[in-house]
This record gives structure tokens, sequence and C-alpha cells, in this order.
């Protein structure tokens, strides 16, 4: 990736829905070469995808959490069993593989409190192998940005 390629991905991650031309007019190329690079980049897999930002609580998600779990043994068959039911769970945003105390780190978000509890012995709880839970409830939120800094 060179200077331009960047531009690119700055452009598109504040704004997905740019035209090629408007695109282009960003970077400071002519139209074809910004296609030919655009298309690049997907291939290359660098840009995944292109999706809307909805506003979680307008759509009816107010309630974010962030879940520490804890396996009760690090075996294969315990892995396997957990990353499979989590990557089931509409509710859980994001699942990161965790250093330190916690082995995975959940973004979950939920209609309300009622609801989460619901998930969490109805659904988390339920899939074999985890020896804890610990959830901590967003009530605020400081920051939240969408394009990577500059290399």
């Amino acid at each position: 990736m060179d200077a331009i390629d960047i531009k690119i991905i700055k452009s598109l991650q504040q704004n997905g829905r740019l035209s090629n031309q408007e695109l282009a007019d960003n970077v400071g190329l002519s139209p074809s070469p910004c296609l030919r690079r655009v298309r690049n980049l997907e291939k290359e897999g660098v840009l995944t995808g292109y999706t809307a930002i909805v506003d979680q609580d307008k759509y009816g998600l107010p309630l974010t959490v962030f879940v520490h779990i804890r396996l009760e043994r690090h075996s294969e068959e315990c892995i396997k069993s957990f990353e499979n039911g989590i990557a089931k769970l509409d509710e859980v945003m994001e699942c990161y593989l965790m250093t330190g105390n916690s082995d995975y780190l959940l973004h979950v978000v939920s209609r309300d409190l009622k609801t989460y509890e619901m998930f969490v012995r109805e659904k988390i709880s339920t899939i074999p192998g985890i020896a804890a839970i610990d959830s901590s409830f967003v009530y605020g939120r400081v920051k939240r940005k969408m394009t990577f800094p500059t290399l």
C-alpha cells in the first residue's frame, strides 16, 4: 500500500457511500485509476466490505455489555465448543481471544437488563466449558472512531 491507497481507505472509512468520482476527487486521481485501486484493495482483502453505521439506541438495543469469559479448560474441544457456540449468538457483536485473567472478551448488545439476563441464562450459560462469566455494563461512550490512524 502506498499513500494514495491509504487516502482511499481513510476516505471510504469516513464515508463508504462515496461515488467513485467523489472518491477520486478526494484522493487526487482520475476515476479509472481510482476504481482500479479500490478493486485491488478489495481483491487483496484490505477492504473487506461496506456497511451502514446504525444508531444502537434508535434501533432498540441501547444496552452495551462487555463480557469476560474464562474457560474451565484450554483443550481444543473446549475452545472449539465455545467459539462455535458464540458464533451462533446474534447478540454478540464481537468476540476477542484475550491474554490475562479472561480467555475471551465479548461485546454484547441488548434491549434491557432483563433481556440481557435471559441471554446469559439461556444462551451463554448453556455453552459447555465456561468457568466464569463477568459482565461490565457500559453507561456512556466517550469515544467511537471508525477510521484507523495514519500509518
